[in-house]
């Protein structure tokens, strides 16, 4: 199971834009570097990120194995209104790990 950290306003007036900074913990291994015992290390990377907000697709990133381990993505989006915003990371070897945090937005 990864460890994730992720950093957001937990209330916003309606039309306020807020960043949401998420780092999640992962080795990120390339599958070009050799181990110990001169073989190549098995590539194992997170592929994709996305956050949905009350369903709604508002940002996503493909990663690469040039990412390095543990990545951290800040994004902005505008608070519309109330509901949960879910975090999705997904990888290589059935890697994936789903996080959700409630926003509360009041009037403006």
């Amino acid at each position: 199971m990864a460890r994730a950290l992720i950093h957001m306003p937990a209330t916003a007036k309606k039309g306020e834009i807020i960043e949401i900074r998420a780092l999640i913990g992962h080795p990120m291994e390339t599958g070009y570097r050799v181990g110990p015992d001169g073989k190549l290390l098995a590539r194992d990377i997170i592929r994709s990120f996305a956050c949905r907000y009350n369903g709604e697709h508002v940002f996503g990133a493909e990663l690469h194995q040039a990412i390095s381990a543990n990545p951290y993505i800040a994004f902005f989006t505008v608070a519309t209104e109330s509901g949960t915003l879910e975090f999705t990371w997904e990888g290589d070897n059935g890697f994936a790990h789903t996080e959700k945090i409630n926003l509360t937005v009041s009037a403006a």
